[in-house]
């Protein structure tokens, strides 16, 4: 029976679950976004159900994850995994010190000034151009940032390509190394890991589960080797509650 439409009891599961397109809606820019009266309580729900073994593997800052979250302090990886709080509670670690060249900022600035729609933001340790104002750029901007990342003026720097934003962020980190960092640590370890996000961006996160004896589930779209999916963020939020015996109804 598949697993999305039966419910299936929570034990020995270990969820990691991205947060924009996937636990919220996205909106025109990241910090617009509307947090769901039952985001909060969905989340503790399964948390509790799964003996703490639930984390979020996020683009944006755990700063940023634990405002959207209050009062929760989740398991967490931000930046796409360059920052960690392995525990609920416990410090941020971050693992990259260094960060991006920079030179980046100041060359992006001037850059972006041909393309006035497009937003920057800054994330420290990485940055995201979002065009969600204007989709037709696609093309014309990516374009842009490729030959800038690809002109060997910056090294060790990845270009991702994300829901309507293109990130620039330090090569190597992703959320499948995230997703096998935790499951390294109590109480991930033994358990069958579940990744969850809406963006093909995130394929070494359902790899990873994959790999690990889990699986992934889609969010909003079908994606090559992840056969299961969700419609949307109401409906994720829905089977964490049916997951966790929590059968309120959505605000």
């Amino acid at each position: 029976m598949d697993v999305i439409e039966a419910a299936p009891a929570a034990d020995g599961l270990a969820l990691f679950l991205d947060m924009d397109g996937t636990l919220i809606d996205f909106a025109a820019t990241p910090d617009a976004v509307a947090v769901p009266d039952d985001l909060v309580p969905t989340l503790a729900a399964a948390a509790r159900r799964v003996n703490g073994a639930l984390a979020l593997l996020s683009g944006r800052s755990i700063a940023d994850l634990d405002r959207l979250t209050a009062p929760l302090a989740l398991p967490a990886s931000g930046l796409h995994g360059a920052e960690i709080r392995a525990a609920f509670g416990e410090q941020v670690q971050v693992i990259l010190h260094d960060g991006l060249p920079a030179r980046m900022r100041p060359d992006l600035a001037r850059l972006l000034a041909e393309f006035p729609a497009a937003l920057l933001e800054d994330k420290g340790l990485s940055l995201a151009v979002h065009y969600r104002r204007a989709p037709g750029l696609q093309a014309e901007l990516g374009n842009a940032l490729l030959r800038y990342v690809a002109g060997g003026e910056v090294h060790g720097v990845e270009l991702m390509a994300g829901e309507l934003v293109y990130e620039l962020k330090p090569a190597g980190f992703d959320k499948g190394r995230s997703l096998r960092y935790f499951m390294n640590l109590a109480p991930f370890a033994g358990r069958r890991p579940v990744f969850v996000s809406d963006h093909p961006i995130d394929q070494a996160g359902f790899d990873a589960a994959d790999e690990g004896g889990g699986f992934g589930i889609s969010v909003g779209r079908q994606m090559p080797g992840v056969a299961r999916s969700l419609p949307d963020p109401t409906a994720v939020r829905a089977w964490l509650r049916r997951l966790s015996g929590d059968e309120w109804p959505a605000a």
